[in-house]
């Protein structure tokens, strides 16, 4: 892929993975395995409170087409083909899952030098088309996201966003809800050799005038253990422990303390993770 200002999703994703990422209230284990094929199968199981929920999903891998087929336990079958660079910057993704006769999808993806375009399609009489492009560099991007349903003739979505990143510093700032909610994010890499960073996300809706301040910061105290803790202005604080104790394996414990009560805002949540 060439360097550009990346994708609209990319708008404010490291400030979302230092604040969000890998935290989590449930129990889940993940298992990954390869076939002498080189087929990889991952079956994955989470318990939340009293439900129990897993899938089993076999990835296939031939020159520049890749084949994700998911089994779940409501009995759904999810199938994603993605062809990698079918022409230079260019993805092409087709999805859809079974029973669900509306869910087919046609995604194409187009990375540029100075833009970044995202666009899709469904496959029913009256689809759902999605667009998603960024114009820039890969310091300063501008972006809009745009969601048109052609059954009723209304646009779902149109959300706007603007991003700059330095070397050690990303920010951003986007619209959503259909101008609503007003978001302003940044990540700023401390120190790289320890993977040490802090970010912030203050969330403004304008419809009720609810602001959300939520701040945190990651810290690796040895090359295989990172921590991380979150802090939000309603008093909820969270705290993040992951160590490889193998290559690509991974042990996390969770936690979340909600300071308005003690009691019944506790969560504690367990993640493992293996890999050969």
């Amino acid at each position: 892929m060439v360097k550009g200002p990346g994708l609209y999703s990319d708008i404010g994703k490291k400030a979302r993975d230092l604040l969000y990422k890998d935290y989590n209230s449930d129990l889940k284990f993940t298992l990954t395995t390869y076939s002498s094929t080189g087929v990889a199968i991952a079956s994955t199981g989470t318990k939340k409170g009293e439900l129990y929920l897993a899938d089993i999903n076999t990835q296939l891998k031939n020159k520049n087409v890749t084949t994700d087929i998911k089994v779940d336990t409501s009995s759904k079958l999810h199938t994603t083909i993605t062809v990698d660079e079918p022409a230079p910057g260019l993805k092409a993704i087709f999805s859809f899952v079974v029973p669900d006769q509306k869910s087919g999808k046609v995604e194409l993806q187009y990375m540029h030098e100075y833009a970044g375009i995202n666009t899709s399609i469904g496959l029913t009489a009256s689809p759902l088309v999605n667009f998603a492009g960024v114009i820039g560099t890969n310091n300063v991007a501008l972006g809009a996201d745009l969601a048109f349903d052609s059954a009723t003739g209304n646009f779902t979505k149109y959300n706007a966003a603007l991003s700059y990143s330095s070397s050690d510093l990303i920010a951003s700032l986007t619209l959503t809800d259909k101008g609503d909610t007003l978001n302003a994010s940044y990540c700023h890499t401390v120190n790289p050799l320890t993977s040490t960073a802090v970010g912030a996300e203050l969330s403004h809706v304008i419809s009720n005038n609810v602001n959300t301040l939520t701040i945190g910061a990651q810290h690796a105290v040895d090359p295989l253990t990172l921590v991380k803790t979150r802090l939000n202005n309603y008093g909820k604080a969270s705290v993040l422990v992951q160590h490889e104790w193998r290559p690509k394996s991974f042990f996390t414990v969770s936690g979340e303390v909600d300071a308005r009560d003690l009691e019944k805002g506790t969560k504690v949540g367990l993640s493992l993770a293996l890999k050969p």
